[in-house]
């Protein structure tokens, strides 16, 4: 029997391009019966470990460059038929402890709700999400237990298992969100999305 190929997406919350993928990557599910491994990580560490920085310093200066992104954003949200995003007025919102958060989501078995949850209260009803009590009120409204997640992410496992999964990521040569791996074959941002599409049927026919 043939292996299954491992599709992985290492996200963080913080990232507008994250959120917009997700709701794209379901569509892909559908139509290569392959579903996408969710792999949170500290996109601030990402930086830090590679040198990289966020778009707002990076574009700093530069003529027509930020404009175009916001065109090429646009033009993702109309060929997908987005119509729930919102600019979140509080960005960038460090996301520390929304991370640590998805890692205790998934050693306490709430994973999905909770990504549903993050990127509903970052993007479509945004909110200042590294507020302590904004993040509680938000998760508690999502029907999650927000003092438990709290408490499990202030946890040592909890902490070494999202630097875990974020150097990993550097290591294997990511530097940024969103990154997906089809395999061990690597692809960054959600306008790639077709092209790992595209990887996943080729490994698949191949496996």
């Amino acid at each position: 029997m043939a292996k299954p190929v491992k599709v992985e997406f290492l996200f963080d919350f913080g990232s507008p391009n994250a959120y917009l993928s997700d709701l794209v990557i379901p569509q892909i599910e559908r139509r290569t019966a392959v579903k996408f491994d969710y792999v949170p990580v500290l996109l601030g560490g990402i930086f830090k470990a590679t040198g990289n920085v966020s778009p707002a310093e990076s574009l700093r200066g530069i003529k027509n460059k930020r404009e175009y992104m916001m065109v090429e954003m646009a033009r993702f949200i109309r060929r997908h038929n987005v119509t729930s995003f919102r600019q979140n007025p509080f960005f960038p919102v460090n996301t520390l402890m929304l991370m640590r958060g998805a890692v205790a989501a998934q050693f306490e078995g709430v994973f999905e709700p909770y990504v549903r949850a993050g990127f509903h209260h970052m993007w479509e009803e945004p909110k200042k999400m590294d507020d302590p009590d904004v993040f509680r009120a938000a998760f508690q409204a999502s029907g999650l237990d927000a003092d438990l997640l709290i408490t499990r992410a202030q946890q040592d496992d909890v902490k070494k298992r999202l630097l875990e999964l974020t150097s990993d990521a550097v290591n294997r040569g990511a530097f940024g969100s969103p990154t997906f791996f089809v395999g061990k074959e690597m692809f960054f941002g959600k306008d790639q999305l077709r092209d790992v599409e595209e990887s996943i049927v080729e490994q698949t026919k191949g496996a």
